[in-house]
């Protein structure tokens, strides 16, 4: 069965989206709904429509929605109101309570939703994933992410913490399989935006594992790693370079009677593991046209996931206005 798929925004994130579902396997890319004058007829030889209710007439299975974030709810709804399934960039919503609102909407429709928190598909993460179910690591004592760079010139609409703090609160919750149960953060507004452009955050995860996020738009080089300690050592995932290494424990010998109570650990061997580098948009258009197919959403970022992240994003920005200076 070939899908018919489509998309709404032709920003950077829609040209992406629409070089790789004109590629994708059984897939039949219609083309894109964009109301912007600057925005040129074609788009992968595919026509660019500028009226909604039009480019819902071509008739989709499902769409892929990267328009700005204040417009989501919006076009998710008028999706689910047609008959088709959305796999919406991140974050979901503006707020908890219209991802929430879209969440339930598709529920009620049968329809698959999804986020786009491509992260979850990147090479390194995807190995560690595995790896930590495994039992590489054993029990997982902390998360450390670093999520830094330039300020993106496409954002407009949401803060540092809805725009990328999202994908480590998605990532964390998803590689260690639990649930944030507290967040606490502190944000500062250094770019004159309405919008929180640093923030360091802090919290708690269900089984006890402890994490942080340093994340802001005001480094002038990019990083993106993620640093998960446990029992049995060390997993380091670089997401810009699809790296995983994994740092083991080595065991200290006990030299002094008195130090036998401590138990701690040194350097032991290092690995850093082969991965399949196949790009994590394809993977993840992959695994929702497979969704979309099989009504099977294990292999997906959820509306119920992408709503979780919006909360404690909620969360973490509000954390951050309470404790400024004033």
């Amino acid at each position: 069965m070939t899908l018919r798929a489509g998309v709404l925004g032709l920003g950077v994130m829609g040209r992406h989206h629409s070089r790789v579902l004109n590629q994708l396997e059984g897939v039949d890319f219609l083309g894109v709904y964009d109301p912007a004058d600057s925005v040129g007829p074609l788009i992968e030889g595919k026509p660019v429509i500028k009226n909604l209710d039009e480019f819902l007439d071509l008739g989709f299975d499902y769409c892929v929605v990267a328009a700005p974030t204040i417009y989501h709810l919006e076009i998710g709804k008028a999706l689910a109101e047609r008959g088709v399934s959305a796999l919406i960039e991140k974050p979901v919503a503006s707020t908890a309570e219209a991802a929430a609102e879209l969440r339930d909407l598709f529920a009620a429709k049968g329809l698959v939703g999804g986020v786009g928190h491509i992260e979850r598909y990147n090479p390194a993460l995807q190995s560690a994933r595995v790896r930590i179910e495994d039992g590489l690591l054993g029990d997982i004592y902390q998360v450390v992410t670093r999520r830094q760079g330039p300020f993106p010139g496409r954002i407009a609409d949401v803060g540092v913490i809805k725009d990328l703090a999202t994908h480590d609160i998605d990532l964390t919750a998803w590689v260690t399989q639990q649930e944030y149960v507290s967040v606490n953060a502190r944000t500062a507004f250094r770019s004159g935006r309405a919008h929180e452009d640093m923030v360091v955050a802090v919290g708690t995860l269900s089984s006890g594992t402890i994490v942080s996020h340093t994340v802001n738009w005001l480094t002038p080089f990019k990083e993106r790693v993620t640093i998960l300690t446990g029992e049995k050592g060390v997993l380091v995932a670089d997401t810009l370079t699809a790296d995983l290494t994994f740092f083991q424990n080595g065991v200290i010998e006990q030299t002094w009677d008195g130090s036998a109570s401590f138990r701690g650990v040194s350097e032991g061997d290092m690995t850093r593991f082969a991965l399949n580098r196949k790009e994590p948009l394809l993977a993840e258009h992959e695994a929702f046209r497979d969704a979309v197919l099989s009504c099977d959403t294990s292999k997906i970022v959820t509306l119920a996931s992408g709503t979780k992240v919006v909360e404690i994003a909620e969360k973490m920005a509000l954390d951050g206005l309470e404790h400024r200076l004033s």
